[in-house]
């Protein structure tokens, strides 16, 4: 609604414009009409011979001509420098963009009609600077996202190959430094792992392989698989899980379910509880995975699709995680045309509800 009131206000402005644009040009043409008229009469007068009323119009039209053509030569060459200047400028911001500096305005120019192809250049410029910057900004912060994840295990690794140089270490201490440095070797292949899937799933190229099969049964596998972790922290499960044929990638949906089962078995502590559903609503499929875990803030809840985003940064590290889990989750099931979202509240648990259309339409 918003919009079509700007598109109509800037429809009212370009026609008013156009209107005064129109009279003016009527106005300067009536002057120099006006002005060869008595331009003309003058030098009658001045000779004393006033001509064949004819030969007279004649002779004004011409004057007037001549006037209006010198008048328009004159007042041409103000936009002419003005486009001159823009040229200039606009060149010169593509330079700045090339250079990488994205701190480009050109919105200060004012060329004619807001859809004046100058005008729309302009805005083009604009936002391509915007959105070339947004980019730059997300490239910088996720190198140094990377950096940082790679740069502490790394340190872990080379500090504690350091002391196993060390002869007089017992056997004990030995094995526990070589679980440290297994522990972070694992932790910079998974962050590896999930950049490169990331990166595969971000390919504009990437296609589903998609089949037909029992959602609810790949549910219990992925349940019965995490079995041994639940059972060790005593976590109670509840399944409520209806008969639902999906269509869809089943690879890639068992790292959604993954994830999730893991993150809330993860984020439970012992005896706790964990309630995983599927339902059907309209034609979709729900599936809902709540525990009774910590929670998460609602500050944090803004972020938690981000990459590298971590909710608890302290426990994440201990147990493995880079915050890229959700950004992956996130991204498969957008590419399954579906949606993710999340519910908590802090120390009463967290819940995600995920919403599949049971067919993909073709593209």
């Amino acid at each position: 609604m918003q919009r079509g009131q700007e598109r109509e206000e800037s429809r009212f402005r370009e026609i008013m414009e156009r209107l005064v644009a129109f009279i003016g040009i009527t106005l300067l043409l009536s002057l120099c009409w006006v002005g060869a008229f008595y331009a003309a009469d003058y030098v009658y007068n001045w000779i004393g011979r006033h001509p064949h009323p004819l030969v007279g119009q004649l002779i004004t039209s011409g004057l007037g001509m001549l006037f209006w053509g010198t008048v328009i030569s004159l007042i041409s060459r103000i936009p002419r420098k003005k486009q001159n200047d823009y040229f200039e400028q606009t060149i010169e911001a593509l330079r700045k963009i090339s250079r990488g500096d994205f701190q480009v305005d050109l919105r200060n120019l004012g060329f004619g009609f807001r859809n004046h192809p100058f005008n729309v250049l302009a805005d083009s410029v604009n936002e391509m600077a915007i959105n070339l910057k947004n980019t730059e900004e997300m490239r910088q912060e996720f190198i140094s996202n990377v950096s940082h994840e790679i740069q502490s295990p790394l340190t872990s690794i080379a500090g504690f190959a350091r002391i196993l140089k060390q002869e007089e270490l017992s056997r004990e201490q030995s094995l526990h430094y070589l679980d440290i440095i297994e522990r972070e070797s694992v932790r910079l292949s998974k962050l590896s792992d999930n950049m490169l899937r990331l990166a595969s799933l971000d390919s504009k190229h990437v296609k589903l392989q998609t089949e037909r099969f029992r959602l609810d049964k790949q549910l219990q596998q992925h349940l019965l698989s995490c079995e041994p972790q639940w059972l060790e922290k005593n976590l109670e499960v509840d399944a409520e899980l209806v008969p639902v044929e999906l269509e869809a990638d089943q690879i890639l949906l068992s790292q959604v379910w993954v994830n999730l089962l893991h993150n809330a078995i993860k984020f439970t502590p012992a005896g706790g509880t964990i309630k995983i559903s599927l339902a059907v609503e309209h034609d979709h499929a729900l599936v809902s995975v709540q525990d009774t875990g910590i929670g998460i803030s609602e500050e944090d809840l803004l972020h938690i699709f981000e990459r590298f985003y971590k909710v608890d940064r302290s426990r994440t590290r201990t147990e493995g995680g880079n915050g890229l889990g959700l950004s992956i989750l996130h991204k498969i099931v957008e590419l399954h045309k579906g949606e993710v979202s999340v519910h908590s509240r802090v120390g009463e648990g967290t819940e995600f509800i995920v919403r599949l259309p049971l067919q993909q339409k073709s593209a």
